[in-house]
């Protein structure tokens, strides 16, 4: 009887020090791979880390940003003055546009050989889908966008759209505004260089008295926008980099646009020209790159399709005998694109840009 009883606390102690043991060692293992772990866990960096590659150039367009958010992004501003990677200054071409692009062709040729030097972005309706070969310019440059209305808000809201995507990319230093019908009227390293060496920007602003001028100034936009400081001006601007981050950002100034601007005020017409003459208007040549036609009278400018379209045509917009200012000296490039052009002139202006255009 005595044996058993030995035997038996013998055996519990036995087993009361293998689950000690058991939980010193599981205890200590433990501990140490904290400081020594077996297996090194590590982020797969082609999906997960983030790289000055990705953050200085998105790869795709599409996000899911609000307005708001997008805006908010783009007018980061870096104070460190140089870049800590290899920056190539591009000019950013942004297309805003209900539907197709009918001179895609056209502008492939133009930007063909130059690629690292241009960005390509487009506005279109939402359920539009930009119809294009992969080997275009123009492939995947979609941005996210919204319903836009002629005469109204939405214009200025998807200018701003297209500035604040084109800003993502770091390397973009001037961006300019075309629409579906708009073309270049010179080869591509003539606007890169005009535009890359420009010491303004190019937005026309002027002071009109009449119905059509301050007359669609509404009172109650002061004391922030005071009648004598009201523009008009042409849509088709040209901003550098800063001046762009400069309207992306602005929201006082556009909250009175948007709610006492209306027909028949128009803001895109009223907005930049006003904003730039308020508060930048030495960075301002105070001119468009884009060549219209008005003289036809009406709220459209004039459109030429393919009877209109001759060598003579184009050199007279290139170079019609006027002169005005680049860097502060006469010059007689002053139009570097021009509107508005039928789909049905696409031929005949194509088989003008080794004669005429040069690219």
């Amino acid at each position: 009887m005595k044996f058993v009883s030995i035997l038996v606390v013998f055996m519990a102690g036995a087993v009361l020090g293998l689950s000690v043991s058991a939980h010193f060692k599981q205890y200590f293992n433990s501990q140490a791979d904290l400081f020594f772990p077996k297996t090194m866990y590590t982020a797969n960096c082609d999906k997960d880390c983030l790289s000055i590659k990705s953050f200085v150039k998105p790869t795709h367009l599409m996000h899911s940003m609000t307005d708001d958010e997008l805006f908010w992004r783009a007018s980061m501003v870096p104070k460190v003055e140089d870049y800590p990677f290899e920056r190539v200054p591009k000019v950013a071409f942004m297309f805003m546009t209900r539907g197709p692009l009918p001179f895609v062709p056209l502008w492939d040729k133009f930007f063909k050989g130059h690629e690292g030097l241009y960005s390509v972005y487009v506005h279109a309706l939402p359920d539009y889908k930009l119809n294009v070969s992969e080997d275009s310019a123009f492939y995947g440059r979609q941005i996210p966008s919204e319903e836009v209305s002629w005469g109204s808000v939405t214009l200025v809201d998807a200018e701003k759209r297209l500035l604040a995507n084109a800003l993502l990319d770091f390397s973009n230093e001037r961006f300019v505004l075309l629409s579906e019908s708009c073309i270049p009227v010179y080869n591509f390293p003539t606007v890169y260089e005009y535009l890359i060496n420009s010491e303004h920007s190019f937005v026309e602003s002027y002071d009109e008295d009449s119905p059509q001028g301050r007359g669609r100034y509404n009172r109650y936009m002061a004391p922030h926008i005071k009648l004598y400081q009201w523009r008009k001006g042409s849509e088709w601007f040209e901003l550098n980099r800063e001046l762009a981050v400069t309207m992306v950002a602005d929201y006082k100034y556009y909250a009175l646009f948007r709610k006492y601007c209306k027909p028949s005020c128009y803001p895109d017409e009223h907005y930049i020209p006003t904003y730039l003459n308020m508060f930048h208007g030495s960075l301002n040549a105070n001119r468009s790159l884009t060549w219209v036609d008005w003289s036809r009278g009406g709220p459209h400018p004039a459109t030429y399709g393919a009877p209109s379209i001759t060598a003579d045509f184009i050199q007279a917009i290139r170079n019609n005998g006027t002169f005005c200012m680049y860097n502060s000296r006469p010059t007689s490039i002053c139009f570097l694109f021009a509107r508005k052009f039928a789909p049905n002139a696409l031929e005949s202006l194509l088989n003008l840009t080794s004669t005429v255009m040069d690219f």
